[in-house]
């Protein structure tokens, strides 16, 4: 399995070749996809293929090879979010409450403990970090973006994205192990 693009894979893709572009979304693809999921969007797959429709119409607008590449492909993934954030504080789903229509059941000890499974995980983790912090960690390590291109992609400062990873990394440290900052 190929993990980084090759250096003319943007411009194969440029000039139309569907093996590139079948390349790009194989190498790209997994992290926008483990973005999507940290950031609990409500359907990460739908918001990757999305992302990488965007990507492939505008690939002509598309410079710096991979790099660039992978820095626009995150760019359009966060707008997407931030879209998909304000999309869903704009209209609120109210429904009504019918007690004669109410279906629901207790679910199973087997259904509570699956889905409990990544409670103390990398989600149930995230979920704890202030906004800011958790789309740095998540640019940074799960897209594996250098500090200059997520400043670029949240417009903010590298030394901000700098203070942002650390702070978001100590408080990670401190949910895993509570006992270490006791001790000192």
């Amino acid at each position: 399995m190929v993990t980084s693009l090759p250096d003319d894979a943007l411009d194969r893709a440029q000039a139309g070749e569907p093996a590139a572009l079948s390349l790009i979304y194989q190498v790209l693809s997994p992290a926008v996809l483990g973005y999507f999921t940290g950031r609990r969007a409500d359907d990460p797959e739908a918001s990757t293929q999305d992302v990488f429709l965007t990507v492939f119409s505008r690939l002509d607008s598309v410079s710096g090879g991979p790099r660039g590449l992978r820095t626009f492909t995150f760019s359009v993934a966060h707008a997407r979010h931030v879209d998909e954030v304000r999309r869903k504080l704009r209209a609120p789903v109210l429904v009504g409450y019918e007690a004669d229509g109410d279906q629901r059941t207790t679910d199973s000890a087997e259904t509570v403990a699956l889905g409990n499974l990544d409670a103390g995980g990398a989600t149930g983790l995230l979920a704890q970090l202030n906004a800011e912090q958790r789309d740095v960690l998540l640019l940074r390590i799960v897209a594996e973006l250098p500090i200059e291109q997520v400043a670029e992609i949240l417009g903010r400062s590298a030394g901000s994205v700098k203070q942002l990873q650390r702070r978001g990394l100590l408080k990670l440290k401190e949910l895993v192990r509570p006992n270490e900052s006791e001790a000192l």
